[in-house]
């Protein structure tokens, strides 16, 4: 069992290319649900039935495991035994019939514009750390970017005369996305004051630095967004805030779902259409307050 796992594994992460996160979350699923197999007597893989299956979710369910969680061991199961029957590892695929539950459609936490602009226009320190919080929060919101994204860019990455920067996302896929004006004025101040920060390491490639001179972590990245939002009095800010913002903001000003979808490197525009949510809430509130009878 142990050898038919690191098979799959070897397998999402080389030839499917998944994210590292991704691939570590399909070692955690696949790690359970084997010791559910061998709790149950189970020794091979072929004797897996559909019933062993629903047995193994339905105790994640009991154990508390969010919807959203579920789905994704759903999703890991079924890749993992086709993976095997491919393979020719197995014999059967007992996740054919396996039905996907269907996760509650949960909106993100999206600051207003105000929030937004209270948050970029605070007073930061005039240092390099300063500056490259700034750089940091603006390009956040300006481009769309992910914590892990963010933190990932290097120098060469960036095009002021473009006005864009190529992003490595998910499944180390690329997109181009630009930035505004505020953002790369921000970037620029920070460039000014990078060799303070990158001391005698003249080959480190990464554009946001830690003090040690070293790319910050995604942690560290997270807690300055906490910080600064902290300052302004944002208390409820997940990693993914301002990226919301910048997604719903956009769409309510008019922008192309498709544009959006892009600038954001979602695979399908199904997952990008969570945005329109949030704008039609506007709408309807818009109507509410303004139509003579919409009470």
């Amino acid at each position: 069992m142990e050898r038919l796992l690191t098979e799959y594994l070897g397998y999402v992460t080389v030839e499917k290319g998944l994210a590292h996160n991704s691939c570590l979350a399909y070692k955690r699923d696949l790690t359970k649900y084997l010791a559910f197999l061998d709790d149950f007597g189970i020794s091979k893989i072929d004797e897996v039935c559909p019933e062993i299956i629903t047995g193994f979710l339905d105790a994640l369910k009991r154990a508390g495991l969010a919807p959203a969680s579920i789905a994704r061991t759903v999703a890991c199961l079924r890749g993992f035994h086709k993976f095997l029957v491919l393979e020719e590892m197995s014999s059967v695929n007992p996740t054919e019939d396996l039905v996907t539950p269907k996760k509650p459609l949960r909106l993100p936490g999206v600051l207003s514009i105000d929030q937004v602009e209270a948050l970029l226009a605070q007073s930061f320190p005039k240092t390099p750390g300063g500056c490259r919080d700034r750089a940091m929060l603006e390009t956040l919101y300006a481009c769309g970017l992910r914590v892990s994204e963010l933190i990932g860019l290097d120098t060469g990455d960036l095009d002021f005369d473009g006005g864009c920067l190529i992003c490595t996302g998910k499944g180390s896929k690329q997109r181009l996305v630009p930035f505004g004006g505020g953002a790369g004025e921000a970037i620029q101040d920070y460039l000014a004051l990078r060799s303070v920060l990158s001391k005698s390491r003249y080959r480190e490639t990464a554009l946001f630095l830690n003090a040690r001179g070293t790319r910050l972590s995604r942690q560290s990245g997270w807690k300055i967004v906490k910080k600064y939002a902290a300052n302004v009095g944002i208390t409820r800010i997940y990693p993914h805030s301002l990226r919301h913002s910048f997604a719903t903001h956009l769409l309510k000003g008019g922008a192309d779902l498709r544009a959006v979808q892009e600038m954001l490197g979602h695979a399908s525009v199904s997952t990008t259409q969570i945005y329109t949510s949030l704008s039609r809430d506007d709408l309807r509130e818009i109507y509410r307050e303004s139509h003579p009878r919409a009470r």
